[in-house]
């Protein structure tokens, strides 16, 4: 995954109870994000050049596979079906991925980085909101692993050899940026018992701002390590 922009500081404290429902919504969410996000990339290796890439890929699913598991125990453990939770969200998930099907390798990598940054950032953002169980719990599973790093050392070798990548690949980057925000958006507007949970109610509209204000922050600055700012 990407090198992520440092965590906002969580709250030490919040009224929050642990077992409110709306964090069982979230953790469906981010479940059939999961699901998606796996089934996607297993895809996407088929675009790699070679072995090793295929077997970077790999290493992303295991992770993304690994986080999947783990939300199914939480969702589980709340009476909901890990299989209706996934089918329940699946259509905006499937509808991210093919506006943003990559059409080369190097597409495919930045789009990882990208959204492997993104999940990050997304914890960074909500984490203050929740109480500390489902706050680890969501740290667990969105925060950055490193396993797309090779994406970006490959994105960059790639642009020092051929330069008029560059552009390209930075509209690219754009692209991402705006579906996974307007995805997002469609996500919260559907579950506003989530929405009040992250972004304390009344107040949400300005709060959702706020948060994607700083998500686009530190997409630019991830799109500068890719070499592509």
């Amino acid at each position: 995954m990407s090198s992520a922009a440092p965590s906002s500081e969580p709250s030490s404290t919040t009224s929050i109870d642990p077992e409110d429902p709306a964090i069982g919504k979230l953790y469906s969410v981010l479940l059939a994000g999961e699901f998606a996000a796996f089934h996607r990339l297993i895809e996407e290796s088929a675009m790699a050049p070679d072995v090793q890439g295929r077997i970077n890929i790999a290493r992303m699913v295991a992770s993304e596979i690994a986080h999947f598991e783990k939300l199914s125990e939480q969702v589980s453990r709340r009476g909901i079906d890990p299989a209706e939770a996934v089918v329940r969200y699946s259509g905006v998930f499937d509808e991210y991925h093919r506006v943003t099907n990559p059409k080369t390798w190097y597409e495919a990598l930045v789009k990882a980085y990208v959204a492997d940054g993104l999940a990050a950032d997304f914890y960074a953002e909500v984490s203050g909101a929740l109480p500390p169980g489902p706050r680890a719990v969501v740290a667990e599973v969105m925060s950055a692993t490193g396993s797309s790093s090779f994406a970006r050392e490959e994105v960059c070798t790639a642009i020092e050899v051929n330069p008029a990548l560059r552009s390209p690949l930075t509209l690219w980057g754009r692209r991402l940026l705006g579906e996974a925000i307007t995805h997002a958006q469609w996500v919260l507007a559907a579950e506003e018992e989530v929405t009040d949970l992250l972004f304390s109610g009344a107040a949400s509209l300005q709060g959702m701002a706020g948060f994607f204000d700083v998500v686009a922050d530190r997409h630019s600055a991830r799109m500068a390590d890719l070499g592509l700012g």
